[in-house]
This record gives C-alpha cells, structure tokens and sequence, in this order.
C-alpha cells in the first residue's frame, strides 16, 4: 500500500485554505538581506586577493558590513521557518509521498544543478577536487565537518542541504505535529523556539572554539554544529509546521502591524550585538515567528497587509534564483569585470546598484527558464499526469450528458415540455460558496 500525506488538522481541510501572496512578497526581502551581506563581503570567497565591497571609503564599508552583518544569517532563519509554515500549510491530503517528494526535489534541483555548472565551468573547477565537488552536487556538503566543502563550488547552495532533508523527514515530522493538541500548540512553538538556544549553548561550551575562522568569531567545528548542519537547523523548520497549525486551527492573535514591524527592528538590532553564536537564529526565531503567523493571518482574513502587490508577488517568486545566483553573479562576476577595484560612495552606490540589477536578472532567468518549465514538466511522472487527465475528464462527462439532456425535444404540452418552458432555478450552494 502506497504512503499517503495525510491531511494536518480535520478542521481546515486543505482545498478550502486560501492562498498567502503577503509571505511570496516577505521572501524577498530575506533574500536581499542575503544579499546585502554578500555584496559588502571584505574578502571575496573566489578571489581572496580583493574585496567584493566596492565601496573605498574605509568608514563607510566598515559601518555598512557592521550594519548587515547579521543580514545573511538571519535571511537564512527566515527561509527556513517558512518552508516549515508554507510546507504544511499548502499540504495535498491524500498524496503519495513519493509525489511530494518528486515536487520538492524538483522544486530545489534544476536550479542547483544549473548554478553547481555554472560555478563549475567559471571558476571552481580550477581548485575544487572531486572530494568536495562532489558532496555538493548531491546536497551532502553540510553534513560534513570541513568549512571548504560546506562552502564549496556555489556556495548559497549550502542552505539546499538543510532544505532538501527538511522536505525528505516532513511526512515523518507531519504524523507528529498533527498529533499535537490544539491546546498545547503554544506549548511546542516555545520549546522550539528554546531549542535553538539550546544549540547556541552546546555550541559556545561544548565544542572547540580554536581556531578561530577569518570573518566569523567561532571555530569552524562552532560554525558547522550551529549554522550548517542540517539537523540543527530542523527546530526552526518544526516552528514554522507548528505555526501554520496554530494558524489553520485559528489560534493566532491579530497582532496590529506597527507591533510586529517593532518586534523585527527590535530583533535585528539584537542581532547587531547579541554575540555569536546566539545572533545566527536565538535573537530573531520569535520575531521571524511571529510576523510569518501575523501576515498569513492577514491573507486569511483578507487584512491588507501591502506585501501581496504584484511586483512584490514578482519579486518573492524569483527570491529563490536570486539568492541561488549570488555565489556566481557576485562572488565571480562582481571581480571578473570590475577587477579588485573600489570606489567613491557615489560610484560605490551605483555598483551596488549593478550588483543587484545582474543578480536579479540572473535571478529571473533561472525562475522563468529553470524552475518554472522544470516544476511544469517534471514535478509529475506521466502516470499521475495521465490520472489527471481522467479524472477531469470523468468530472466533465455528467456535465456533458446534462447538457445532452437539456437539448433533447420535449412535447410541448406534456409537464415536462411546460416545466422546460419555465426560467430554470439556480443550484442552492452550501453557504454561497462556489464548489
């Protein structure tokens, strides 16, 4: 017997859930906070020999690199909450779980094996052994202890390995979280939340903290337990699972915006000075937490929340080959066509401008000629595209024969020949809504 999804809570049964486009709209701007931290790097991850920062004025790089420091771990915090809050939400009850694995795998795999090419044929090849490209390839890289591979070829395509187990365990993680009573949802949401405090600790007391590495104030044993092995990132992705149950069951508060916008300024500033390892996640999961819940609660109750426009609805569905690009567009192509060299603010303000324009075009290209054909094309085997088509077509028949009917002659002074003549009543639908 196949393995089926089953549905998360009997009282929001999945076809009813309404879309959330103020969350498409929230993904970009954690995928420019990643942005920005990259952009602003003092030594470039291809050519350690020079800055990416193309901003000369010492003051100026040296305040902006404090300012979104925490930019890119904190983006990172966020994506992952909310594949575990859109994951659950957007469940197909009665799917095969090897169809949702298909979908998911397809979802994040186009993109990385064009991205892992790119990087390989531009830059990586020159330095990269087969013993730490490979990793890469197959999205195990995180799972090793040795920063070079973490980090290797495309570097952003790191955070895929956490993705790509996040999407293998969900059914796993599913059959428990659905589990929890309503009453005690509030319960497991703080104790996952605590649980990524708990990592911080076995981080800074348990483990080695030499040698330290260049940029970031942790070993890279530290560095490795606490921001890129996969299964330390797990409580942030059950969060947001359990989030979206409070969501659906109707437990979440209205939270008045200016509320939530001062819990996230109040987060990232934290973040600013909190040490580390507690920055990467500890200081912004509530925040994070709180304004995913918030503005899905927003769409639920059709709250405006200025987030669902269709340029940011544009900009969240290319936020996943934005961030994808950057290892080639800013790392490699940023030095490859501007050399090592810095400028005056002026100047420096509009490379960054450049920066962003070629990354988002990068960006775009990926979603509209990768991932969009590839999810249209592949996420389905031929079989279930096949049960598709019959299952339409079985539910188009009776309205063929009614229509058929509906045509035949009738005597027109039978009953039924008078009651064709009569206006036709309309179907009473359960609560006005459309099927």
């Amino acid at each position: 017997m196949t393995a089926t999804i089953p549905e998360v809570d009997s009282d929001a049964p999945g076809p009813r859930r309404k879309a959330l486009p103020s969350l498409t709209g929230m993904r970009f701007f954690a995928a420019l906070l990643v942005f920005f931290i990259h952009s602003l790097q003092p030594i470039g991850p291809v050519d350690p020999t020079g800055p990416v920062n193309p901003f000369a004025d010492e003051s100026v790089a040296q305040g902006l690199l404090k300012f979104f420091g925490p930019a890119g771990y904190l983006g990172v915090s966020f994506f992952f909450l909310l594949s575990g809050f859109v994951i659950t939400w957007s469940v197909r009850p009665g799917e095969p779980v090897t169809a949702y694995w298909r979908r998911r795998i397809v979802k994040i795999f186009p993109n990385h094996l064009v991205m892992w090419t790119a990087a390989m044929l531009l830059f990586a090849s020159a330095y990269t052994p087969m013993s730490t490209w490979l990793p890469n390839l197959f999205l195990v890289n995180s799972w090793i202890n040795e920063f070079t591979v973490q980090m290797s070829v495309n570097a952003p395509s790191w955070s895929l390995c956490s993705e790509l187990l996040f999407y293998l365990s969900f059914p796993l993680l599913l059959l428990a979280v659905r589990r929890i009573k309503v009453d005690n949802l509030w319960w497991w949401a703080a104790g996952t939340a605590a649980a990524t405090v708990g990592v911080g600790l076995v981080t800074t007391f348990l483990l080695p903290d030499s040698p330290r590495l260049p940029v970031i104030p942790l070993s890279p044993t530290q560095n490795w337990f606490n921001y890129t092995f996969p299964p330390m990132r797990m409580f942030e992705f059950v969060l947001g699972m359990v989030l979206a149950r409070l969501v659906m069951a109707g437990r979440w508060p209205r939270i008045p915006a200016g509320w939530v916008v001062a819990l996230l300024v109040a987060g990232y500033a934290a973040a600013m000075y909190v040490p580390a390892p507690f920055n990467f996640v500890s200081v912004t999961v509530v925040p994070f937490g709180v304004a995913i819940a918030s503005v899905a609660r927003a769409d639920v109750h059709g709250v405006p929340t200025h987030l669902d426009g269709r340029i940011l609805v544009w900009l969240g569905n290319v936020s996943f080959g934005f961030y994808l690009c950057q290892g080639v567009v800013l790392f490699w192509g940023r030095q490859a066509l501007l050399g090592n060299g810095q400028y005056g603010t002026p100047v420096a303000i509009l490379v960054m401008i450049g920066m962003f324009a070629a990354t988002l075009l990068a960006g775009w290209l990926l979603y509209a000629c990768v991932e969009t054909p590839a999810m249209r094309y592949l996420s389905r085997s031929r079989a279930d595209r096949a049960r598709a088509a019959r299952a339409a077509e079985a539910r188009s028949a009776p309205e063929v024969q009614a229509a058929s009917g509906a045509a035949a002659p009738r005597a027109p002074h039978t009953a039924a020949g008078r009651a064709a003549r009569l206006p036709a009543r309309p179907t009473p639908r359960p609560g006005g809504c459309a099927p």
